[in-house]
């Protein structure tokens, strides 16, 4: 995780912004259930009123409630209070005050003056346990103060509160402490839930509108709850916004990467990495990796936010279920150590067997025409059946245990809901929750097991882009075999002279040399040729000059410079190389052949086809040189894509040419056509040739011949002819003796 994370680093601004951004949306959605809790205890059941703090209440009603508090909660509540007497209004104060409260007449009325959230949370606590205290005495007489003891009857006429009013103050201090002792066994909720039930009855007596006021309440708590989730949506939309750019822009960066160092690769890396395996670490390792990283931001970062303040939130409500909430975590996490233990082993066997299926896939379609010849499609169906089949099998592992667990969480979702309103109707039964309360514990349960969720099925996914990034890693961290110098040189004078001496070759972690003891140069304006039988060695030897591989042992010198000395730009760019197999680009043909010289001119174009024997079938096409070439010249023949990568190196106009055994898929009439052209148009030039075709090198002006990775004999054709065994046989297998000795 942290190998991704140090990819991340050039988009920390934007990471932190998410980040924020989640912190926002978590918030908003633990607020949602609280708003629902709101409308359902104080909007439905307590009718829209908040606690137990009346705004309105009558006089004679807050001088019975004042009699059960001591006198420093009396003068607290006493300041909160204005007094309101008809009497002593103006004609106008009196038309409201009886246009506000019509059913009053002109009793005293007190009205609460500090609304802060403060003021009304200390009155809530000091004024529930008496407005209680009034209502029980209202239902059930003074007995209700002495824990249920039958009380004599009073007289007709006597006014309970004015008798206790008349208490000794003694006698006044028990009756609260008895209160204080009845309540402290009570549940809060009872308080809540009861006092508002008084508050509305004084509210109608006053004539007001109550249910005006809990509809005003609900449409308000509504409005608010959908503020945040609109929040909360915004919040969501943007942070799938960022998220998505933050990842596609790393695995941008990862592919140009991965790309950028596998261009600078020499040919010991490339047999490293195969080319099934690079492509398949290019795409599928880097978008397993872009997957990961949008997940990370929608669900890594935001299901613990979510799932810790869900947890808060629990242990916050005056609940006592907050064990349910453990039970199901601990359920959640054996389930997910489950799929660790079973599914992370696989992930890196899907990734080898994507690697093998890509193998078998690119194999199959770059032989189509050998498969076909050869019939062999059952074959290669049958091939490729059984690696097809071997990455389902794993997949479909992968993928059923992946099935099963959603199935599993939300069995375990409603399970909880389950225990909880069993759990709930009990606390509720006895008073210790209210159903808004109960519906918001769920609420905040399904979003702690959601996180959960959210985490388990990302866990499955960290694992597979831990093994996507390890392998990207793989490459990025390969350094190539062939540097450039920390103080590249440039040779004195561009002649272009290439010299071997004591040269000795073999490719890594091999034992045995493919070259030994090479000594040779190959001059300007001259044309040096390199013959021998299969596996002599003379592609490996001619790959050495452009640094593909670097000599194990001597030196390969350019005008009389160690071409390790050099950098590679400077000493490639001086260099035309036609390799073996012709390598065409899509495109136009104008532009494989300006591909070494950009600024080529069309006539540069021209000059180039009509030396390498092209300009004639380039010509016949209506396009001419824009005439599209598809991906691989697989709309041309083998010997027109060689003569156009022929073509190819000469606009580039190099002091060295190589030609790899490159006129092989030519015709003879066109083979010497072109080598009389080259030796008109190259000048002084040096070209080095390997061939198969001793007519080809028959008028070079020097041969060397390779017999097992070794030089057999160094000279011109006649003089081979007669001193070296090797180069006799070869031209005798190939030539008669008149067609030699022409």
């Amino acid at each position: 995780m942290l190998r991704i994370l140090k990819h991340m680093k050039p988009h920390t601004g934007a990471i932190i912004l998410i980040i924020a951004l989640l912190f926002v949306q978590a918030i908003s959605d633990l607020s949602l259930p609280d708003y629902m809790a709101k409308i359902i205890n104080i909007g439905i059941q307590q009718e829209g009123i908040e606690g137990a703090v009346p705004k309105v209440i009558r006089k004679a009603e807050l001088d019975k409630i004042t009699l059960f508090m001591d006198d420093a909660d009396k003068d607290t509540v006493m300041s909160s209070y204005r007094l309101l007497e008809a009497d002593k209004l103006d004609d106008k104060s009196l038309s409201d005050y009886k246009k506000k409260y019509p059913l009053i007449s002109d009793a005293p009325l007190y009205e609460l003056e500090d609304l802060t959230e403060e003021a009304l949370q200390k009155l809530n606590d000091i004024m529930g346990k008496p407005i209680l205290v009034v209502s029980a005495i209202g239902k059930f007489g003074l007995s209700s103060l002495t824990g249920g003891t039958a009380m004599p009857a009073l007289p007709p006429g006597v006014d309970p509160y004015a008798l206790i009013a008349m208490l000794p103050a003694e006698q006044k201090s028990i009756i609260l402490t008895k209160m204080d002792e009845r309540f402290a066994s009570m549940p809060s909720s009872i308080v809540t839930q009861s006092a508002p039930l008084y508050i509305k009855a004084e509210y109608d007596a006053i004539g007001i509108d109550t249910a005006k006021a809990q509809l005003s309440y609900i449409m308000k708590a509504g409005v608010n709850m959908l503020l945040v989730a609109l929040v909360s949506m915004a919040a969501a939309v943007i942070v799938g916004y960022l998220g998505a750019r933050v990842a596609a822009s790393v695995s941008s960066s990862l592919r140009a990467a991965v790309f950028g160092r596998v261009v600078d690769f020499s040919s010991a890396e490339m047999d490293r990495f195969s080319t099934a395996s690079l492509i398949t670490r290019t795409t599928n390792d880097v978008q397993q990796i872009q997957m990961l990283i949008m997940m990370l931001f929608r669900i890594v970062i935001y299901a613990p936010i979510l799932g810790i303040g869900g947890v808060i939130k629990v242990l916050n409500t005056d609940t006592n279920m907050s064990w349910i909430i453990m039970l199901a975590v601990g359920i959640i996490s054996v389930i997910v150590l489950l799929l660790f233990v079973f599914a992370i082993p696989l992930f890196k066997k899907v990734q080898g067997k994507i690697d093998k299926l890509n193998l078998v896939t690119r194999e199959a379609l770059t032989g189509l025409s050998v498969i076909r010849a050869f019939s062999k499609q059952k074959h290669e169906e049958a091939r490729f059946d059984a690696v097809n089949r071997d990455l389902t099998r794993i997949n479909l592992f992968v993928n059923r245990m992946l099935g099963l667990m959603m199935p599993v969480m939300m069995l375990m979702m409603n399970a909880i809901a389950i225990l909880i309103v069993w759990t709930g109707a009990h606390q509720i039964d006895l008073g210790n929750m209210q159903v808004g309360s109960m519906m918001a514990f769920i609420q905040y349960s399904m979003q702690i097991i959601m996180a959960f969720l959210m985490i388990s099925i990302v866990s499955i996914m960290v694992p597979r882009a831990s093994v996507s990034i390890g392998r990207i890693d793989e490459v990025l961290g390969t350094e190539t075999s062939v540097k450039d110098p920390e103080a590249p040189m440039t040779p004195p004078a561009a002649v272009g002279s290439v010299e071997f001496k004591d040269v000795a070759f073999k490719y890594p972690d091999a034992e045995d040399y493919v070259l030994c003891n090479i000594s040779f140069k190959a001059e300007p304006g001259r044309t040096t040729a390199i013959v021998g039988g299969t596996g002599s060695g003379k592609s490996t030897l001619i790959n050495l000059i452009p640094r593909f591989f670097d000599v194990t042992e001597g030196q390969i010198l350019l005008d009389g410079l160690d071409i390790r000395r050099m950098s590679m730009h400077e000493l490639r760019e001086r260099i035309g190389y036609v390799p073996q197999k012709g390598v065409l680009f899509s495109g136009t043909i104008g532009t494989n052949l300006r591909y070494g010289r950009e600024d080529a001119s069309e006539q540069d174009l021209a000059e180039a086809a009509s030396t390498a024997q092209a300009l004639d079938f380039i010509s016949d096409r209506p396009e001419g040189f824009d005439s599209e070439i598809s991906q691989g010249g697989t709309n041309v023949s083998g010997g027109q894509k060689q003569r156009l990568s022929i073509a190819r190196a000469l606009v580039k106009k190099p002091g060295i040419y190589i030609f790899d055994d490159t006129f092989s898929a030519l015709d003879f009439k066109t083979d010497a056509a072109l080598r009389k052209a080259l030796a008109a148009k190259t000048g002084g030039a040096t070209i080095l040739i390997v061939a198969q075709r001793i007519g080809t090198i028959m008028n070079a002006d020097k041969i060397v011949v390779l017999d097992e990775g070794e030089i057999v004999g160094i000279g011109r054709h006649e003089e081979l002819m007669k001193d070296c065994e090797v180069y006799r046989q070869i031209a005798l297998s190939q030539l008669s003796p008149e067609e030699l000795s022409r």
